[in-house]
């Protein structure tokens, strides 16, 4: 398959969203698009854990679910989980029923915190670890294969969220979030969101 492709909307876009209407939404409006927003950020870092190992068109068409069980991913509520909450969460078939992956989200609430106390906010020390020279990948990738599945600044990130006892942050889980949450545009060449993302990522006013 073509890297670029005509999608529902008939606009040339990135070739992982078709074929799947819910895929497709997602990547017309909000993968890329930048974030600041504490509770937005913890909510994504904790479905790219559940992501690991699955697909994202898994987690994203469970994502209202994922919601509805975790509080909206309100650290001050999820923060508090105890066994009873956990328990109640495996029994739920609407979401990834792993018992680990479950117990990262209630463990790393906590220490976003922490984070937030460190940092002030969550956004200003995930943005920390975006690109310096601020570049498009698909200015020199035209094609989804040549965009790497980790960078040094996801290197990094993961490094230093593990170091403050945060679980499932590795390197491709911390650089799929980045791309998500607009500290890189990864749309490919010719895709018709990747000069708007260029634009919103331009605009925005970092943490």
């Amino acid at each position: 398959m073509s890297d670029i492709a005509k999608g529902t909307r008939h606009h040339e876009k990135c070739s992982w969203c078709l074929g799947d209407a819910e895929y497709e939404h997602y990547h017309d409006n909000e993968w890329g698009v930048p974030q600041k927003d504490d509770r937005v950020l913890f909510e994504k870092i904790s479905l790219e854990g559940f992501q690991a190992g699955l697909s994202w068109i898994t987690i994203l068409r469970k994502r209202d679910n994922f919601r509805k069980t975790f509080d909206n991913f309100d650290l001050d509520i999820v923060s508090t989980y105890d066994e009873g909450n956990i328990e109640k969460i495996l029994k739920n078939a609407g979401v990834v029923r792993h018992r680990g992956k479950i117990e990262s989200v209630i463990n790393n609430s906590k220490r976003a915190k922490e984070l937030q106390t460190e940092f002030g906010s969550l956004a200003t020390f995930f943005w920390s670890f975006e690109p310096k020279d601020n570049s498009k990948l698909s200015e020199t990738r035209v094609r989804e294969t040549s965009i790497p599945s980790f960078s040094k600044e996801s290197k990094a990130m993961s490094k230093a969220l593990k170091q403050r006892g945060w679980t499932f942050v590795g390197p491709t889980i911390c650089y799929s979030f980045m791309q998500s949450m607009g500290l890189v545009n990864d749309h490919i060449d010719l895709c018709f969101r990747g000069e708007i993302v260029a634009d919103l990522r331009q605009k925005f006013r970092r943490p």
